[in-house]
């Protein structure tokens, strides 16, 4: 099975989130992360969607995404043709014997500290899905007392934009 990251540019209207993921479930597809927000037009919202699955569905898939009402445009994402990010919020234990092993790991991976406490410490890194899944991992042999993590957003390298394909 491939991991793809599809942008579907739609009318910011109530339901239509719903209608795009709806299609997703109906053909199968696993969700694994999902983003959405108005653009830089409030007449438009943008839903990132990560999922798993075959080439010739996946094609299937975008063909029906199109026949959606509120669907403008769809742009398919590639390490070769996109920057991607995501966002790690991640709560561990602050344990004086383990307090400088967590900050040099923080450190090396460019996260940085937005709550202190003295039972914890909070951490933000925004990165690529397989440094920040590195850095839990990492992370693991400390007491992880909390995660949160969005979806993958993604934008096409150069000047192209998802708005110049849109297709009423």
């Amino acid at each position: 099975m491939n991991k793809y990251t599809v942008a579907v540019l739609v009318r910011n209207q109530s339901g239509v989130l719903n209608r795009v993921t709806s299609m997703f479930r109906r053909r199968q597809f696993n969700i694994s992360a999902l983003t959405v927000s108005e653009t830089e037009s409030s007449e438009f919202s943008r839903i990132t969607v990560v999922f798993d699955g075959e080439e010739t569905y996946k094609q299937q898939l975008i063909n029906q995404l199109y026949k959606l009402p509120d669907v403008c445009s769809i742009k398919e994402f590639n390490s070769d043709n996109s920057i991607s990010c995501e966002l790690l919020l991640i709560k561990v234990e602050n344990n004086p014997d383990t307090r400088e092993d967590v900050r040099n790991a923080a450190e090396a991976f460019g996260a940085t500290y937005v709550d202190y406490s003295k039972d914890s410490v909070m951490l933000r890194l925004a990165d690529n899905s397989g440094k920040i899944d590195d850095f839990i991992n990492l992370m693991r042999e400390y007491k992880i007392l909390e995660i949160c993590r969005t979806g993958s957003v993604s934008l096409e390298k150069g000047s192209t934009t998802i708005r110049q394909t849109i297709n009423f």
